[in-house]
């Protein structure tokens, strides 16, 4: 008996009540029903066929993608945007080894994914048979928590459990099904989803908080993504408000905090704003909020060691193991973003705060820093390093800097925006500000290229309404543009803007400042016409050569958004490049064999 098949009531998204007699399939199929899921990101294969005939009838949307990392980049992007599960499962074997980047990318960004792991049937296990790999290992570092479907009762415990933790402790879960395990009759219930409400931290911990922020002279909040994930930007707001602080935003995390509020002051780390910098560097107390303070958030750039060096530092994140972990802190919360924010303000109303003498004074400073900075902006039309200059002379094509400027001044309101790793993506750090949150997505600390136009795709299946606009490198792009399949065949409109200046330039800035410009496999050269290569996949493309023509393009390929169709706009610049990306992991070579000398010398 089909239970689902005979009473067709899936479709209204109604739940199997009570203990049933049920295959496995329908377990698992009505587990994600109970989860709310209502799109899968994959490839079809015949590991779970069984399930997936169930999907229509659920009122599932199995979403086909072109490759499977592609599919694991949509579910991060579509969890990102809506705040819910992402989906992504695949045939076992390679078609699961091929999740492992996109996986990974949604671990740093606290992304719960979960990830659909069908595997090599349970009779034939460790026999070496066909596409047989063992698929627990590989996630085991990737993932908060790993569900292995040891018999077919257990399918809907077990899948109901991974998707609880998911979201429990932010990140990705997985669930690893044996083939065969879909098939045969089971007696089981379909397990509620188990909502945890998060609260503010400790009480003491937060009382001490207070006080150390109402003798702050020059209170600092960062903001960082656990306020995005935790519907906090309200609260954080009201709490920069109340101590007229300036605010921050972490690393990759430009929509964290509105950039029309007077005490925005723009992202920190690689790119970053140089009146953020500024304005953290003189803060005798830092709040961060919903922040893990990586590492390589808090790098000097511009020339500034902006991190303050006596400053109190007050950090509240929902993981305690993160406090403390990278910079030394005065006062760690274990807490919700939003719920510790609401708890400082009602310890702080009412109480003198001694940051309240000098606000009006704060306030100029903050706005002439700001000014200092745009001003700077529109001034810094190419790079001015040696190279920058000797390849940009004569060139017919267009600044990096100038291009992401212009794509600043027409970018769409309620726009959700990702960026790809790379040296011109890094740079529109500088250029890309939000005024809602849920709205800039990036590969994070894991920084892998071809993350960026499958995520957007997935970003626009959970906001359809939102403009949807991929920021890509062009040697990125060749790992990614497959999706443009994905896009056409699912009816699912897009924007990307393709940087083309032929070649990997954040890895060939290295061989300009630590290798004497000896370029080895950096170079992309005879690439292909990309906005031709759209079009002949069904998309629309332009090629961009003009600096007069960038902001209508993009204005162009918004309508054309909205009305349905994918836009690949393929900007045409200058080779020049950009600060190192890794300042602090490269070094001068040595060496010390005498037949490597003589090119080490050149």
């Amino acid at each position: 008996m089909n239970t689902m098949t005979d009473t067709k009531n899936l479709s209204g998204r109604t739940v199997v009540a009570g203990r049933q007699k049920m295959t496995p399939s329908e377990a698992f199929v009505e587990t994600l029903v109970a989860q709310g899921v209502t799109d899968v990101f994959g490839i079809v294969g015949s590991a779970y066929m069984d399930a997936l005939d169930l999907f229509p009838l659920a009122g599932i949307r199995f979403i086909s993608v072109a490759h499977e990392q592609g599919a694991g980049h949509m579910a991060d992007g579509y969890s990102r945007v809506s705040g819910r599960h992402g989906v992504c499962i695949a045939q076992n074997g390679p078609g699961i080894t091929n999740f492992v980047t996109s996986i990974a990318a949604a671990y740093w960004a606290h992304s719960p994914v979960v990830v659909i792991t069908p595997e090599t049937g349970s009779m034939t296990l460790g026999l070496g048979g066909f596409q047989e790999t063992e698929q627990l290992p590989m996630f085991s570092k990737i993932t908060k928590y790993q569900a292995h479907v040891n018999n077919r009762a257990r399918i809907a415990e077990l899948t109901g459990r991974a998707f609880d933790r998911a979201h429990l402790e932010l990140g990705p879960a997985q669930v690893n099904i044996p083939r065969d395990f879909f098939y045969g009759d089971i007696d089981c219930e379909i397990p509620p989803p188990l909502a945890i409400e998060r609260g503010a931290g400790g009480e003491q911990s937060l009382t001490d908080a207070a006080e150390l922020i109402a003798q702050a002279q020059f209170p600092v909040i960062l903001c960082g993504g656990g306020v995005v994930m935790a519907e906090g930007v309200a609260e954080a707001i009201e709490l920069a408000e109340l101590l007229a602080a300036p605010v921050c935003n972490s690393y990759l995390h430009n929509d964290s905090f509105p950039a029309n509020h007077p005490l925005w002051c723009g992202p920190l780390g690689y790119q970053g704003s140089k009146a953020a910098m500024k304005l953290i560097a003189k803060a005798d107390v830092v709040l961060a909020l919903g922040t893990r303070l990586g590492p390589f958030g808090t790098l000097p750039q511009h020339d500034i060691d902006y991190w303050p060096k006596n400053a109190k530092i007050i950090q509240i994140d929902a993981d305690p193991k993160m406090l403390g972990l990278v910079k030394r802190i005065s006062i760690g919360i274990c807490g919700d973003a939003k719920a510790a924010a609401r708890a400082l303000l009602a310890r702080l109303r009412g109480k003198s705060l001694a940051s309240g003498a000098n606000n009006a004074d704060r306030a100029k400073i903050v706005a002439a820093e700001k000014r200092a900075w745009e001003a700077e902006l529109e001034t810094w039309t190419h790079e001015k390093d040696a190279w920058s200059l000797e390849v940009s002379k004569g060139s017919t094509h267009m600044h990096p800097r100038q291009v992401l400027r212009e794509l600043e001044k027409a970018m769409p309101d309620a726009a959700m925006v990702s960026t790809d790793i790379g040296n011109i993506c890094s740079v529109s750090n500088s250029y890309l500000r939000f005024n809602r949150p849920r709205s800039m997505f990036a590969a994070m600390s894991f920084g892998n290229c071809g993350y960026a136009f499958p995520t957007i795709i997935g970003a626009k299946v959970a906001a359809p309404d939102r403009p949807g606009i991929a920021y890509v490198g062009d040697g990125a792009w060749g790992m990614s543009f497959g999706e443009i399949q994905t896009c056409i065949r699912e009816n699912i409109p897009v924007t990307a803007v393709v940087f083309n200046n032929g070649q990997w330039g954040a890895e060939k800035k290295n061989h300009v400042d630590f290798y004497s410009n000896r370029f080895v496999g950096v170079n992309l050269d005879k690439q292909p016409s990309w906005s031709a290569v759209a079009r002949a996949m069904g998309a629309e493309g332009a090629t961009i050569g003009s600096l007069s023509d960038v902001g209508p393009a993009l204005s162009a390929a918004a309508k054309a958004q909205a009305q349905g169709k994918t836009t690949v706009l393929e900007m045409m610049v200058t080779r020049e490049l950009g600060d190192p990306f890794r300042r602090d992991a490269l070094a001068l070579p040595t060496r010390h064999l005498s037949k490597y000398k003589a090119t080490a010398a050149r």
